[in-house]
């Protein structure tokens, strides 16, 4: 166990962090969920806008790669265009 104070401060932040990369990562996943699971295109088109949002976000904090990222809003951005030729 850490005896300085700055390194006991340095685990709080980290748990608090970590905690807090965990909660983003996961309403990231339910939102991609449920924009896979949508059939209207209105709808996939402005839940495609906050997946991209979210998706951008992680990167930018490396939470996820970001080749990661552009990976998953391509293949998001080809379900919701496979969606008008379905409509």
């Amino acid at each position: 166990m850490a005896n300085h104070k700055s390194a006991l401060k340095r685990i709080r932040a980290n748990e608090t962090k970590r905690l807090r990369n965990r909660y983003q990562h996961k309403t990231t996943r339910s939102y991609i969920k449920k924009l896979r699971e949508t059939t209207d295109k209105a709808v996939a088109v402005e839940v495609y806008k906050t997946v991209s949002s979210m998706l951008d976000r992680l990167a930018k904090k490396n939470i996820i790669h970001k080749k990661k990222a552009s990976n998953q809003k391509s293949k998001l951005a080809r379900v919701v265009n496979s969606l008008s030729v379905a409509a």
